[in-house]
């Protein structure tokens, strides 16, 4: 019989173990959650450029199909959201607890009779206590460096409701109001008459993020952060105006906006603000100057006779309380934005 051929000896293939996916696409496999925003980078809110350009567009267009009942989304449901107040409000107030409700959350409004930052205890404990309780905070406060500590050592995401350097919140409002009456936030002419204050920080900070030509009209007293205004210039994205001539910050504005001229904890400045500021009243006069299709807002609650006048704001391009109203859909859809991806 003829030798049996010795069979050949294979050896076996490696099994490779298939690749890790990366964590950035294991988050967005996590947002997908049916009514979700994509969600953001970041795990806070506490200036308007801290989304980017493409976030800030997305969280507008996704608090319009939610406040058209196209999505109905509930990431706080079984959650508690504490809302830190040290400063009195109408709108922020109202605004984020019906929105943190209509969530699926729970909101607990929580004053300086409880919360004393940096006083009874520091700052990093109060983040750690509350971040075991809460699924968010939003805190509307006196110092902006308050806030970015509390945000630090917060293991839930923070947003900023105010502070005397900024308020983010009520330029999310406000974006959304110009995308449902002029179709568009690129490239908007903005016109803002009067005080150099935190509304038009935050104004600054989403030129930073969104091109526009921004005007402010105020007078040399009553100047903004110039350094903030400068580093927004030296990005390049948008024209920052800063002048003494309120009509000629007007003249082809798509917004004309302004706010009172002595915010809280300054009405003892009162009188002298109103000598200075005087000149930029916002009256039919200086609506004229800008475009007939112009919207006027105004964050309130407004000195009616003294920043702007009745037949203004309650004129026909007067959206303020549309701006009012969206700051439920706006700060919803931040807090929506924040959660997507935890």
């Amino acid at each position: 019989m003829p030798p049996k051929k010795k069979a050949k000896r294979t050896t076996p293939k490696k099994r490779t173990a298939a690749p890790r996916k990366p964590a950035a696409t294991l988050l967005t496999r996590r947002s997908a959650v049916p009514g979700m925003p994509a969600g953001v980078q970041v795990k806070d809110f506490l200036r308007v450029n801290d989304f980017t350009g493409d976030e800030i567009r997305a969280t507008i267009e996704w608090a319009i199909k939610w406040k058209a009942g196209k999505v109905a989304p509930r990431p706080l449901v079984n959650k508690t959201a504490g809302c830190i107040f040290h400063k009195p409000s109408l709108r922020t107030r109202q605004s984020f607890e019906t929105a943190i409700v209509r969530l699926g959350g729970h909101p607990m409004f929580i004053t300086d009779a409880e919360i004393q930052l940096g006083v009874r205890e520091s700052i990093h404990d109060i983040a750690k206590v509350m971040s075991r309780y809460l699924g968010l905070i939003v805190i509307r406060t006196f110092k902006q460096s308050d806030v970015v500590e509390l945000a630090r050592h917060a293991e839930v995401p923070v947003i900023n409701a105010l502070t005397d350097a900024s308020h983010p919140c009520q330029i999310m409002g406000d974006i959304l109001t110009a995308r449902e009456h002029l179709r568009r936030i690129d490239d908007l002419a903005v016109a803002f008459l009067g005080d150099g204050n935190n509304v038009f920080h935050s104004w600054v900070e989403l030129a930073d993020r969104i091109p526009m030509d921004l005007r402010l009209a105020t007078s040399a007293q009553t100047m903004p952060d110039l350094a903030l205004v400068e580093s927004v210039r030296r990005a390049g994205l948008s024209r920052i105006t800063i002048t003494q001539d309120a009509h000629g910050a007007a003249r082809g504005a798509d917004v004309v906006y302004t706010d009172v001229w002595a915010s809280m904890g300054q009405k003892d400045l009162a009188e002298e603000r109103q000598r200075l500021l005087r000149p930029f009243q916002v009256n039919a006069g200086l609506m004229k100057m800008a475009k007939p299709t112009a919207i006027l807002m105004h964050c309130l609650p407004a000195e009616r006779g003294r920043e702007i006048t009745d037949d203004v704001i309650d004129g026909p391009q007067s959206v303020v309380f549309d701006e009012a109203e969206n700051r439920l859909w706006a700060q919803g859809a931040i807090i929506a934005q924040l959660l997507a991806r935890r």
